[in-house]
């Protein structure tokens, strides 16, 4: 898992300077000629979390309604809804969720554009689909996902980018941005905090995490990760939701995670923060704002790209809470790197 962990820098420099750049772009052309009226996003587990990311870039910078699909919708309850002016994107690390393939199926027959994202581009996902992304992570050791997630976000990132500019290409403007992210990945790696407040929460029988817009799919997804390598539930809510009554469960023995960026979603979360402090909750914040006693501090970036960083000291930190708790982070009881459910 350290391993996987620290090869994503090296995986943004690859997916942003070489072929898989390229057929992003060749890809994200023929999306855009299509000119679909919404998209529908279908995944599962980490991947979810992705195409989390993904729905609110496709509303915010497409215009475009986007949401989630069931899976079990259509594979359970035999659902067939009329896809016909829609693009529906299946993410999946491994391809394998036979699932997330009928979905594409059922999608494609009904005369929807469909798009595989996955990283393995021989997978029966990518044969269904009528496009298909490479995320170009290569093998990850660990079972628990980490360099395929953050993989699949800057694909999912540069493919809505390239529809937007309408032929795939991204503005030099863009691309400048985008290649100062391995560097900042390097740095925030580099940061020995996670290892540092691990012993924190070794004693900890439950957890929170939070975030507003960009940043909610980096707290459920650190969420997903403390479950999965220290069996820690943790509970993920965003900003506004927790607010709504779960408020009420945190205090100082329930230890709070909270992703602030300096965006729109991370100011709005300045109102979030006074009102853990009234609760007494133990809260440590994740992200680029000066805020909070206690942080895991990020490089300041467009609040876009913040996920990409925002979830790399999460991963140092359920990697450490892990050994801290005497478990093995590389293989999970209970966790296997393809599910398959139908």
């Amino acid at each position: 898992m350290a391993a996987d962990i620290d090869e994503q820098p090296a995986g943004y420099e690859r997916l942003l300077t070489t072929e898989p750049a390229a057929a992003i772009a060749r890809v994200a052309a023929a999306v855009a000629r299509r000119r679909p009226r919404h998209v529908v996003f279908t995944a599962r587990g980490t991947s979810d979390h992705a195409a989390l990311y993904a729905a609110y870039l496709t509303e915010i910078r497409l215009g475009l309604p986007a949401g989630l699909a069931s899976p079990s919708a259509i594979t359970v309850f035999g659902a067939r809804p009329d896809l016909s002016d829609a693009l529906v994107v299946g993410v999946s690390q491994s391809g394998g969720s036979p699932d997330l393939a009928e979905v594409l199926r059922v999608a494609r027959a009904s005369g929807a554009l469909t798009l595989a994202v996955t990283n393995n581009p021989d997978s029966p996902l990518v044969e269904t689909a009528e496009l298909s992304v490479d995320v170009a992570a290569g093998h990850e050791r660990a079972v628990a996902a980490t360099k395929t997630y953050t993989a699949e976000l800057l694909a999912l990132l540069m493919l809505i980018e390239g529809v937007r500019a309408g032929d795939g290409v991204l503005p030099a403007e863009e691309l400048a941005a985008l290649a100062r992210l391995p560097e900042l990945a390097a740095r925030t790696l580099a940061d020995d905090t996670p290892a540092r407040l691990a012993p924190r929460y070794r004693f900890a029988a439950q957890l929170v995490t939070t975030g507003r817009g960009y940043a909610y799919p980096t707290a459920r997804e650190a969420a997903l990760k403390l479950m999965e390598t220290s069996y820690l539930p943790a509970l993920a809510f965003s900003g506004a939701d927790l607010l709504h009554g779960p408020l009420a469960m945190t205090d100082p023995d329930v230890p709070v995670l909270a992703v602030v960026g300096s965006g729109p979603g991370g100011e709005s979360m300045r109102e979030v923060l006074p009102r853990l402090g009234e609760r007494r909750a133990d809260v440590v914040v994740v992200g680029s704002a000066d805020v909070g006693t206690t942080r895991m501090a990020v490089p300041e970036v467009d609040e876009r790209y913040a996920p990409l960083l925002d979830i790399l000291p999460l991963q140092r930190l359920a990697l450490a809470l892990a050994l801290a708790r005497g478990e093995d982070p590389d293989s999970p009881r209970g966790l296997k790197k393809v599910t398959a459910t139908m």
